[in-house]
């Protein structure tokens, strides 16, 4: 019988924490039937990646996952919960599953952390530290991707050693191996002798996109910035290109899924963020053979080659982030080197194998059914 998974999700645009539960719905193929709730209904990008005959669906009945504090709604949240045998939760803003579980029990519970928006990329909330204590007090396990959330996982919120499971992302990596289709990026046209910089990212604050289009436009190369995602912060981005008279150099396509189809179109892979963890996009520009220019969040500066780990910049050093750019895109040899050694880090450690046989051997412990997520690949 298939295990019925209820995932709550703060928002299910593709990101890299929902393009990890997709990579791992598709895994199970017909062993799981999935409900998917996100706390920002109208954003559900990542359904797209979700493989035909995939069993899920996208209740309109289901309590939200945000509002103001109240035990009565808390408790028909989880009254819902019950009809599952696994629930899922993922980041703050499907936290408060996690405490409708702790006050009124129900269904095993994981929850997932990868990472911060801009409301605490800056420094965590007191207030929600001492909330998440009590809630994960409930939950089977606490699981994060990356070294710097299982610090804070044990300090900040009080978790003991074995209560945190740290399970680093993975992917496909074969799928990267081949060159994708020039015409792979809607309405990008590739130019002799011009170079693409691109990302991947939800277009959220904490992204801070604008920083990229004000890094790039430090570019002297014949250069265009393609910035993949969907998300509230487009305006802001567009209106930055403008200011700065790159506005003909940026193009947005919106969401794409399955980046092995685009991201070799890459010629460099940026990252200008505030707060990450251990992000996904990274690896799969590494899979795909490019160098990185990114700001030093999170893992990234041990996600990298060592021989890239120089073109990891301060967060608050935006000059050096454009110089890394610049570095990058006056030098074909060393992009190519950075590529190959980015390439053989991915496939040495970042391989989804691993990944998807620890979530496999962790979820069928939560519902104590051994072998219960045989996977797919």
């Amino acid at each position: 019988m298939p295990v019925r998974i209820l995932h709550a999700h703060s928002t299910f645009s593709l990101g890299g924490k929902e393009a990890r539960a997709v990579q791992l719905m598709n895994a199970w193929g017909d062993a799981a039937h999935h409900s998917v709730l996100s706390g920002m209904p109208d954003q559900l990008g990542a359904r797209e990646a979700i493989a035909p005959g995939i069993r899920v669906n996208f209740p309109k009945n289901a309590p939200s996952l945000t509002g103001h504090f109240g035990l009565a709604r808390l408790f028909r949240l989880s009254r819902y919960m019950r009809e599952f045998d696994l629930v899922l939760t993922y980041n703050w803003g499907a936290f408060d599953a996690v405490m409708a579980k702790y006050l009124f029990r129900g269904p095993p519970l994981v929850h997932h952390e990868d990472g911060f928006n801009e409301d605490e990329a800056n420094g965590l909330k007191p207030s929600r530290n001492l909330y998440r204590r009590l809630g994960l007090s409930g939950a089977h396990r606490l699981v994060v991707p990356s070294r710097r959330l299982e610090e804070i996982a044990r300090t900040a919120w009080a978790q003991g050693e074995e209560r945190v499971t740290r399970i680093p992302n993975g992917i496909p990596l074969d799928s990267f191996s081949e060159k994708p289709a020039t015409d792979a990026i809607p309405g990008l046209v590739p130019r002799e002798g011009e170079l693409i910089v691109g990302t991947v990212a939800g277009l959220r604050k904490v992204k801070n996109l604008p920083r990229l289009v004000r890094a790039f436009a430090t570019v002297g190369q014949p250069a265009r910035l393609v910035i993949v995602g969907e998300g509230p912060e487009k305006g802001a981005i567009l209106a930055e290109a403008a200011r700065l008279g790159v506005a003909e150099r940026v193009h947005l396509p919106g969401f794409l899924p399955n980046p092995a189809r685009y991201m070799g179109l890459f010629d460099i892979f940026a990252l200008s963020s505030d707060s990450e963890q251990f992000p996904i996009s990274l690896l799969e520009a590494m899979a795909a053979g490019l160098p990185a220019a990114s700001t030093a969040v999170g893992d990234v500066p041990h996600m990298v080659a060592k021989e890239n780990a120089g073109l990891i910049v301060p967060v608050e050093n935006e000059q050096a982030l454009g110089d890394a750019l610049g570095r990058l895109a006056g030098d074909a040899g060393l992009r190519q080197r950075l590529g190959r050694a980015n390439r053989a880090k991915a496939r040495d450690e970042y391989d989804e194998s691993a990944m998807i046989r620890a979530y496999a051997d962790l979820y069928s412990e939560a519902i104590g059914r051994t072998g219960a997520f045989p996977y797919q690949l």
